[in-house]
């Protein structure tokens, strides 16, 4: 019998050996991608990687904290422009990442504070209200946002006479595997605790001396942090930033990621980031049935399977740690 002792074990992706040896050839398999796979397809699962980052720092605000927000748009572009502006001004590509997930933390650290006082849709309201904002001052501050002829981003400049295109790729994986790892840790530890109890009953979690101020704030903090990393791989992609590249649509595509990945799951949120990647790419020629498939999606989330893409990779993992005594 599988028994789990802690709960950083139960939260563990993978528990034993063959799990973690699948893993790690899995992870191998991704990293050698750009030499095995169709090169058509290595844009796109460039793609994957910085939106999963921007999926998992929101579904540590939603599924982990329990706070909605439809702002992430909002964030996005913070730190697609701040990560643009120091890029143009010379600053290294490492730096540049990190000046634009900590201004796009700031800013969350700021909007999280109706939280404390607002929840459910009207917190959300709140949060729509921010991303419209936001979108308003860089779609007419032309000193922000570059005008109307935008921002072009320096490319990143491959080492070695490496195509661009595996460059980019093992560059955003590898951010995209810090950035997953940081969020397993966090929710195994007492923030991610302290985030589930303020999800689950905020009065409960402060009688049991949790801080809900500090840990709501904390939670719009680092769930914009990410958010803000996820704008500037974003930036770097596109290589030429407009305001338009972040409307409300930005907001409900994180929110399809999160909701058909499966709330409270980092793995959900990979598999949510891939889904919102490749249905348009699946069905490029029939851009109008996108969005009927976004909703088709949701629906049968909601009705058929709760957990999200996750539950279902979990039951298949079940039925095989049963099998045949199933």
């Amino acid at each position: 019998m599988d028994l789990v002792e802690t709960y950083r074990e139960e939260l563990r992706f993978a528990r034993k050996p063959l799990g973690r040896t699948l893993l790690i050839l899995l992870l191998v398999a991704l990293a050698l991608l750009p030499w095995w796979g169709p090169r058509a397809w290595l844009s796109r699962a460039s793609m994957i990687w910085l939106l999963a980052v921007g999926v998992i720092g929101q579904n540590l605000l939603i599924g982990y904290s329990g706070l909605i927000s439809f702002g992430q748009a909002g964030f996005l572009a913070i730190g697609a422009y701040a990560f643009g502006h120091l890029r143009i001004l010379g600053v290294p590509f490492s730096l540049s990442l990190a000046a634009a997930g900590a201004a796009a933390g700031l800013a969350g650290w700021l909007v999280g504070f109706p939280s404390l006082r607002l929840k459910g849709p009207y917190l959300a309201i709140a949060t729509l209200g921010f991303g419209t904002a936001t979108y308003q001052i860089f779609a007419n501050v032309e000193w922000l946002s570059g005008g109307r002829a935008g921002l072009s981003i320096p490319a990143l400049q491959p080492p070695f006479g490496m195509s661009r295109d595996v460059w980019v790729y093992l560059v955003y994986y590898g951010i995209f595997l810090v950035f997953t790892a940081a969020g397993y840790n966090l929710i195994s530890s007492y923030v991610g605790r302290a985030f589930v109890a303020v999800r689950d009953s905020d009065i409960a979690a402060e009688s049991m001396g949790v801080n809900l101020s500090r840990y709501k704030l904390l939670a719009f903090a680092v769930s914009s942090f990410y958010t803000g990393v996820s704008g500037a791989l974003m930036a770097q992609y596109l290589g030429h930033l407009e305001p338009q590249a972040f409307n409300i649509s930005e907001s409900m595509n994180f929110f399809v990621a999160v909701i058909v990945g499966g709330l409270a799951s980092i793995e959900g949120s990979v598999f949510g980031a891939a889904f919102v990647v490749l249905v348009p790419a699946l069905f490029g020629s029939l851009r109008w049935a996108v969005p009927v498939l976004f909703g088709a999606a949701i629906l049968g989330v909601l009705i058929f399977e709760p957990l999200g893409l996750s539950g279902m990779w979990l039951k298949t993992r079940l039925y095989f740690r049963l099998w045949p005594f199933r």
